[in-house]
């Protein structure tokens, strides 16, 4: 029967070689990858964010997340109260703050909009 078929012997399984460092390099350099290019500008962003919201003052003109531009009237340690037109106030998280506006763009805006509301 061995005419026209070999005959087929088991071999010896061929010996597991440790990854050691090379195996750790290419996981580690991936993590070192994402941790650079996305958690420490996070991380970064928020600090950034912490700072501005606690140096927010009364008169401070700001931006809500939602778009709304008000200036400080009143604040405590978690919320505060914006005035966003003639005697209406508005009370929202001192998290929801987006952004510090430079002094005197609240005003503006509001003379703005009354100008467009006498030519309409």
């Amino acid at each position: 029967m061995g005419l026209f078929i070999s005959d087929a012997f088991a071999q010896a399984a061929p010996q597991a070689q440790e990854p050691g460092m090379a195996g750790l390099l290419l996981p580690l350099a991936i993590f070192a990858f994402f941790y650079f290019l996305f958690i420490f500008p996070q991380q970064r962003r928020a600090k950034e964010h912490k700072k501005m919201v606690q140096s927010i003052g009364k008169g401070t003109e700001v931006v809500t997340n939602g778009g709304i531009l008000g200036r400080v009237v009143d604040l405590d340690e978690n919320f505060v109260v914006l005035e966003v037109g003639d005697g209406i106030h508005i009370q929202i998280q001192r998290n929801a703050i987006a952004s510090v506006l430079p002094k005197g763009t609240f005003k503006a805006v509001r003379k703005k909009i009354a100008k467009a509301e006498k030519t309409s």
